[in-house]
């Protein structure tokens, strides 16, 4: 039996979701790979924002919500800030300088792929060439790749692409750090009443899980934007935690809980970014709106039967 499928049998839904805890968008996870005395590692916190959509409906709402985020990134705790894609709404190009200069206030690293939103030529041009690239901070490595495409609202994963996660899970391994996902597009096969967007198998998802499988003792989470529905997750692919974050400009609040969908999506819709805080065996994930000083009061999330 592999480990996956080890890992399947011993955590039922039951006991899956009850390590997870959630207050109004503040999610405790505890990944396998940070469980045990072997595993410690000293705290590491880093901030998540997505879908920040410059020249949404050409107009300016947008840009002004990016340069306020970027000032509350600015003062939040962080070593580095990952940026999930969409950058600039319809491929609109003269919105990358005016990111550009509202990133430069955020005073720390920021790392981005990009979205279906944004033309892959663009974002070599303006934003970073190579796409597909490897961020080593302290322990963890953080895998940036774009699997997105300007036609579509899919995902897509190509052979070389694959070839390369599982090269560069394999060089993770031999420097014993661990392994974070970034990819626009969630590869995790969503239905009704989810938008359905997702990686399908015939784009590379089978071959995607397979090496997931392979480094499953190595991989903290999967993470996405793209859905605009707040911090939404799935935990049917134990042990790993794949995660869609909040837009910084717009979410949408689709009643996933009332309508028992699979996964978990708390119930905090306002426009923000995500705090992570990795320390003592655990990964936070605090939902900050952009705005709101008050802080979220944690309570257990309702299991899902």
């Amino acid at each position: 039996m592999s480990t996956f499928a080890a890992a399947r049998r011993d955590f039922s839904r039951r006991e899956f979701l009850n390590r997870i805890w959630t207050g109004l968008g503040t999610l405790v996870l505890t990944p396998a790979c940070l469980r045990g005395a072997e595993s410690k590692r000293e705290p590491l916190k880093f901030c998540v924002v997505t879908d920040t959509h410059l020249g949404y409906k050409d107009q300016t709402a947008a840009e002004r919500q990016w340069r306020t985020t970027a000032a509350e990134l600015a003062k939040a705790e962080g070593e580095f800030v990952v940026h999930l894609g969409d950058v600039v709404d319809g491929g609109r190009e003269g919105q990358y300088p005016v990111y550009l200069d509202i990133r430069k206030t955020i005073g720390k690293p920021v790392h981005e792929i990009p979205g279906n939103h944004d033309p892959q030529e663009l974002f070599e041009k303006h934003i970073r060439k190579p796409v597909d690239t490897v961020v080593d901070q302290r322990w963890l490595r953080l895998l940036l790749l774009n699997n997105s495409r300007r036609d579509s609202h899919d995902g897509f994963l190509s052979p070389a692409q694959l070839e390369w996660i599982d090269q560069k899970c394999r060089e993770a391994a031999e420097r014993d750090l661990l392994v974070v996902l970034c990819l626009h597009v969630p590869v995790h096969d969503n239905r009704h009443p989810d938008r359905g967007w997702h990686v399908k198998p015939a784009n590379g998802q089978k071959e995607f899980y397979e090496i997931i499988r392979r480094h499953e003792s190595r991989i903290l989470a999967l993470f996405h934007g793209h859905f605009h529905n707040g911090l939404r997750g799935w935990d049917d692919h134990t042990p790993i935690h794949e995660v869609c974050f909040p837009s910084a400009l717009y979410n949408q609040d689709r009643k996933l809980e009332e309508q028992k969908a699979p996964g978990y999506n708390p119930l905090e819709f306002r426009p923000g970014f995500t705090l992570v805080d990795i320390a003592d065996q655990t990964m936070t994930l605090r939902y900050k709106p952009v705005g709101v000083e008050t802080p979220a009061v944690s309570r257990p999330l309702s299991v899902v039967s």
